[in-house]
């Protein structure tokens, strides 16, 4: 889904936090809590949404115990490196840019397109002013576009920006955007094509996590053997989600 921009050398220092041999059998889930139907904060205060599900029943199958941890997107890997967390599932694409600081499991969601939302047809997207959440894969695709991009810190800002007049348009996840198009009475629609950027999204680990990445591979590998993964993509993402065969 997204693509972190690495900035610091600090990033590739490895954290002497091996899983492997370790008796502790909590493992701390890392994730935005801000990019529904992928993950969000329900009303509550907890984590919510698909990747709460997901990671809650992975943790269930790998014989581990889930603490939920949330983190804002630009400083959520190094976070990981730190050692504040043991996993990253906030709806993350497998880049390599990514996998030359971290780890990532098996893919847990298929590579789904990313969208235009505005509130006009006759918007420029190749010329005019686009919107993108900072350090993602739309983001990065803007840039190259030759579009102007304007970067905001958090999702919900980019639709602002549109609604505002400050963005011509905004390119996120379409999985993301659907439903906000839906519920805005016609004020916001899709324009333009959809593009596909990106692989499929995956956890993100520590390099040095090596026994927990095959846990939740072999949990990632049970759920999509007996349906369940897909029964779950359907219920979140809708029964046209791109799924596993």
């Amino acid at each position: 889904m997204k693509k972190l921009i690495m900035t610091t050398a600090a990033l590739a220092v490895t954290v002497s936090m091996a899983f492997a041999g370790s008796h502790e059998t909590t493992v701390r889930m890392g994730t935005e809590g801000a990019y529904p139907p992928y993950n969000f904060i329900n009303d509550a205060g907890e984590v919510d949404g698909f990747e709460r599900e997901l990671g809650d029943e992975l943790c269930k199958r790998a014989e581990l115990k889930c603490e939920w941890v949330t983190n804002d997107w630009d400083s959520i890997i190094p976070n990981l490196v730190s050692g504040n967390y043991d996993t990253i599932i906030a709806g993350m694409s497998i880049t390599p840019e990514r996998d030359e600081v971290i780890d990532f499991t098996q893919e847990y969601i298929p590579g789904s397109p990313s969208a235009y939302v505005a509130m006009s047809d006759s918007v420029d997207l190749k010329g005019g002013i686009i919107a993108a959440q900072t350090a993602t894969i739309q983001a990065g695709y803007v840039a190259n576009s030759g579009a102007t991009l304007v970067e905001f810190a958090t999702p919900d800002e980019t639709i602002a920006a549109v609604r505002n007049g400050e963005a011509d348009a905004v390119l996120a996840d379409k999985d993301f955007l659907a439903p906000i198009v839906a519920e805005s009475n016609g004020d916001l629609k899709f324009v333009g094509e959809d593009v596909i950027i990106g692989a499929g999204v995956g956890m993100g680990l520590r390099e040095s996590d090596a026994d927990l990445k095959g846990k939740m591979d072999a949990a990632i590998s049970s759920m999509k053997e007996d349906g369940t993964l897909n029964a779950m993509i359907k219920k979140w993402f809708g029964e046209d989600a791109a799924t596993f065969e």
